[in-house]
């Protein structure tokens, strides 16, 4: 099972499973990470499940739509390595995949 590392905005470290299919967002609001809310239950409709991907897993997911580029017109502290964590879906090849949280959703 894919692992995800989470890292929040006050240094804290959190490493959960996350079955195939499943996407970022819902991984960690089944495992109670600070700092994912993931308020609308993943309809890229929040932006509450805002992460930073570093550069090396970037290219490895799948490009943003243009829902999740328009959703994340409206989050704070929005960077190039944005994405929205309920539309990152886990699989075999992100295993070990590390996140960011941004300071806003501390």
């Amino acid at each position: 099972m894919p692992k995800i590392i989470y890292h929040t905005f006050d240094g804290a470290v959190r490493t959960v499973d996350a079955p195939d299919g499943t996407s970022v967002m819902e991984a960690a609001v089944r495992n109670s990470v600070p700092g994912i809310d993931g308020d609308c239950g993943g309809a890229c409709a929040c932006a509450t499940c805002h992460v930073y991907v570093p550069e090396a897993w970037l290219a490895r997911l799948e490009p943003q739509s243009d829902m999740e580029q328009s959703m994340l017109e409206f989050a704070e502290n929005v960077r190039p390595d944005s994405r929205l964590g309920c539309q990152i879906k886990m699989s075999a090849s992100l295993d070990g995949l590390e996140l960011f949280l941004p300071e806003s959703q501390h």
